[in-house]
């Protein structure tokens, strides 16, 4: 069993592409190469090229692979479909293309992915991690959301072999136990499967170990954070944006808060995972002269307490 440590631009704070501040994506795939890493998602739609020929050679002159693609954009309104749809079939055309990752036993779907989360409403993102003052969709606005994921998820999967993993994310309208639980019944799992965010579970008041355990059956890949624990309840006391709380620095190189990875690692082994696990660690893009450091931390971390990586080296 090999679990397959890989990272993501969100630690070089690359979110919104229309930051001014986001660093060159080939400076990112510079860094995640000499942090050890073999592999990294693709970011957010519109940071990398499009372009197969320019992406597939600088990742193979750093022998570095693409584990995903995301779709992070508002899952609700349903005239979002036809963009949607075309960041979709963009997205996976170029994934699907470029230097293939390694496979693993234990893995349901093999990678590349397409991680999908909802973004973009202001009065979900100011309650993030507060269950009890964030509104709700209504039932029609979530049926109209349901029916957005089932179509980007079906035409990955039927046009390109992609597998879509949903992504319960702080600020979306898919954040809290309840909403994981309905998406989860609501959308079909030979459709899509589940991507859980042990920072985002955290950050929403959930045990992101018991997250694991209740949705096991659907998660096809997983993403790792860690949490800042002074700063995070600091956060929680006020009213503030979920990247404004990122970047105070809520979230920290693994290892050094509070979520507890050797008995996640327990869990995993138990369970026979033999998948994909991305660090992430968001952060305002003009602090990115320390993302090297951090990511570099955060792989260190995961190694001395059992998790293998993506050069398949074996750890204790």
């Amino acid at each position: 069993m090999t679990m397959t440590v890989t990272t993501a631009p969100c630690c070089w704070g690359v979110d919104d592409i229309a930051n001014p501040h986001l660093p060159d994506w080939r400076l990112v795939l510079d860094e995640a190469a000499a942090a050890g890493y073999g592999g990294l998602e693709l970011g957010p739609y519109g940071y990398m090229p499009l372009d197969i020929g320019a992406v597939s050679a600088e990742l193979r002159a750093r022998d570095l692979y693409i584990v995903a693609g995301t779709i992070f954009d508002d899952l609700v309104d349903p005239e979002n479909r036809d963009a949607l749809l075309r960041q979709t079939r963009e997205i996976c055309a170029l994934i699907t293309e470029l230097p293939e990752p390694p496979r693993a036993e234990g893995q349901r779907y093999a990678a590349p992915y397409l991680t999908v989360m909802d973004w973009g409403h202001d009065e979900r993102d100011f309650a993030a991690g507060h269950s009890d003052r964030a509104p709700r969709l209504s039932d029609a606005e979530w049926e109209g959301m349901v029916a957005n994921i089932r179509a980007i998820a079906r035409a990955a999967r039927d046009e390109f072999g992609v597998r879509a993993v949903i992504h319960p994310h702080a600020g979306g309208y898919i954040e809290f136990a309840d909403e994981i639980a309905r998406i989860a019944r609501d959308v079909p799992a030979d459709e899509a499967g589940f991507c859980i965010d042990t920072g985002h579970s955290l950050y929403s008041g959930m045990d992101p170990l018991e997250v694991l355990r209740s949705y096991w059956n659907r998660i096809d890949y997983i993403h790792f954070k860690d949490i800042d624990g002074a700063r995070f309840d600091n956060v929680m006391g006020r009213t503030i944006r979920f990247f404004e709380a990122c970047g105070e620095g809520v979230m920290c190189p693994i290892g050094r808060g509070v979520i507890d990875y050797p008995a996640i690692r327990a869990f995993l082994t138990e369970r026979g995972y033999g998948g994909f696990i991305t660090v992430e660690q968001e952060r305002d893009p003009r602090n990115a002269g320390g993302s090297l450091a951090d990511v570099k931390a955060s792989r260190d971390y995961l190694k001395s307490v059992g998790f293998t990586h993506d050069n398949g080296e074996e750890t204790a």
